[in-house]
């Protein structure tokens, strides 16, 4: 059953045992914690009963005190709201914020509980690139005129000759670090230019160093109040509140660890390090002090940690052991085809399959997101091979098909991998000093964040949020401001929810819903590939016909074009 076709989603009246103002005014213990992914709403226009529009003056009727926000421009109460405050600052937020610039008048805010901006520190390796070329920074997918652009970046910096002579096309993961951090301070600078005039508050504020405590709806005022801490170097947390029409969750990922070796993580504290590679630079020189170190874990992080780990052991003391439960140390599938299932019009596809069809597809398309680079399997092999040179083979065991049943520790110095492999029956334990566990991310559950609206969201057969075509949570009509997500929807709108490439456009997305316009024009097709015989989505009118090409040698075959 799809969404649209769940009744469950009807938004005509208020959900189930529900009244129709009923509020719940209990607190979140949620928010971001600081670690790092448009049409007119039908029936839902902008600017709804007793809101006014971008432009407009209309506000809801204040009938508490005013709150205050934390840091410049972030103060606003219920008679002067937020059009959109953001819980979060990772690349998808910061894209929106970024994109948000460019929209006269739009009042936002985001909270962030790091102190600053960091995107996967633990894996920023010299020499590591992003697997996606730098055309999909924060905005150039949907406005590559914005002056928050990676090349503007590079003109910024006089750098701009240099990289076009260099001729890369996926830069390096600490540059775009470097990106991400250069376009925060544009904008706080941006936002500190309209602090204390007519215009303060339409800047975007960026506010890191803020723990989101408690999101509620409050039904009189028809406004989204967020209660936020801000975390003071000295220790003390005055607390803020801010007001918003509208929100967006950007809470991005977390490190995920499977069972069997959780409670062996737990105790990371205790003799050889345990680590997840999201750390992995934090402890690295631990781990090259260690006599033998073993990778679990066959994704790119766990190819690039053993590469990096090899390139610095001496020559015939490498100590290490690389494993997965996979089959095999696959390569990521990079063809330009295959690629096209990271386009808007892959994600309108998938998001229009029901339910069951989507959650069958995710776990098979592994190879498009979860192998391994074809050049990071070369250089691997490269420095394997260089290492036989003087004759013998290095001290480097890579083991595909084989789990981890259970580990645990031996002594104060050790840990015990207990190993299985299934196609031959085999169990066995493996002893080693460092284990570095690259097993993925996942993505950070919404219930913290969430509590309080739980009465009113919708939910799917597997009790997940349900997510329409333009990023927002599918909630009682009762709610009249809208709570938007972005990297939270890979059940939804398939693998590319997480994908840098896909980041400019869903902000655009979000944007145009939020405004009621075409603030960014969108392509409306992105891909040769034409994905089904039947049209899905909002852009269904632009889509080509494939059906012509059906056989013609089939009883009662007729032309069938998508229009």
């Amino acid at each position: 059953m799809t969404t649209a076709e769940d009744p469950r989603t009807d938004r005509s009246g208020p959900a189930p045992g529900l009244p129709p103002h009923a509020t719940n005014y209990g607190a979140v213990n949620g928010g971001s914690n600081g670690a790092r992914g448009g049409l007119k709403a039908a029936g839902l226009p902008y600017a709804l009963p007793g809101q006014r529009t971008i432009s407009g003056s209309r506000h809801p009727e204040a009938t508490v005190d005013a709150g205050h926000g934390g840091g410049s421009g972030s103060g606003n109460s219920e008679e002067r709201p937020l059009d959109l405050a953001g819980i979060g600052i990772g690349p998808a937020n910061l894209s929106l914020a970024a994109l948000a610039h460019g929209v006269p008048g739009l009042r936002t805010a985001y909270y962030e509980q790091g102190a600053g901006f960091h995107w996967h520190p633990g894996m920023l390796i010299e020499g590591a690139t992003l697997q996606v070329p730098f055309l999909a920074d924060l905005v150039t997918l949907a406005d590559p005129a914005s002056d928050w652009s990676f090349l503007n970046f590079l003109k910024a910096q006089e750098r701009l000759f240099p990289f076009y002579f260099a001729e890369r096309f996926h830069i390096e993961r600490a540059e775009y670090d470097a990106y991400c951090r250069w376009v925060c301070e544009g904008l706080a600078a941006a936002g500190q230019e309209t602090a204390g005039t007519e215009r303060e508050g339409a800047g975007p504020g960026l506010h890191f160093g803020h723990r989101v405590d408690a999101v509620r709806w409050h039904p009189e005022l028809r406004l989204f109040e967020v209660d936020f801490t801000k975390l003071d170097a000295d220790g003390s947390a005055p607390p803020g509140r801010s007001y918003a029409r509208n929100l967006v969750l950007g809470v991005g990922s977390a490190p995920y660890v499977p069972e069997p070796l959780r409670a062996l993580a737990a105790s990371a504290g205790a003799g050889a390090p345990v680590i997840h590679s999201a750390d992995y630079l934090e402890h690295r020189e631990r781990l090259l002090a260690a006599g033998h170190v073993t990778v679990v874990g066959s994704g790119q992080s766990g190819a690039e940690v053993f590469l990096d780990l090899l390139r610095r052991r001496p020559a015939g003391r490498e100590g290490l052991h690389w494993l997965t439960r996979s089959a095999a140390f696959a390569p990521l599938e990079y063809s330009k085809l295959g690629l096209e299932h990271f386009t808007p019009d892959y994600t309108r596809y998938f998001h229009g399959l029901p339910e069951p069809v989507r959650d069958g597809l995710v776990p098979r398309q592994w190879q498009l997101h979860k192998a391994v680079d074809h050049e990071t399997l070369a250089a691997i092999h490269d420095e394997l091979y260089h290492r036989t040179l003087g004759g013998g083979w290095p001290d480097a065991v890579i083991t595909p098909g084989v789990a981890v049943r259970t580990a645990g520790r031996v002594g104060a110095t050790r840990v015990e991998l207990h190993l299985e492999q299934e196609q031959q029956n085999v169990r066995t334990r493996l002893a080693t000093d460092a284990v570095v566990l690259a097993t993925g991310y996942r993505e950070r559950p919404l219930d913290g964040v969430l509590a309080s609206l739980q009465p009113w969201l919708v939910r799917d057969e597997a009790e997940r949020v349900c997510v329409d075509e333009q990023y927002r949570l599918v909630m009682d009509p009762s709610v009249k401001g809208t709570v938007y997500v972005q990297n939270a929807e890979r059940h939804t709108h398939g693998v590319g929810a997480p994908d840098l490439g896909l980041t400019a456009h869903r902000s655009a997305v979000i944007l145009n819903s939020l405004t009621g316009e075409e603030r960014y024009r969108l392509p409306r097709r992105t891909a040769f590939t034409t994905f089904g015989l039947r049209a899905e989505g909002s852009f269904a009118t632009g889509a080509p016909g494939v059906a012509e090409q059906a056989d013609r040698q089939h009883e009662g075959f007729r032309p069938l074009r998508m229009s």
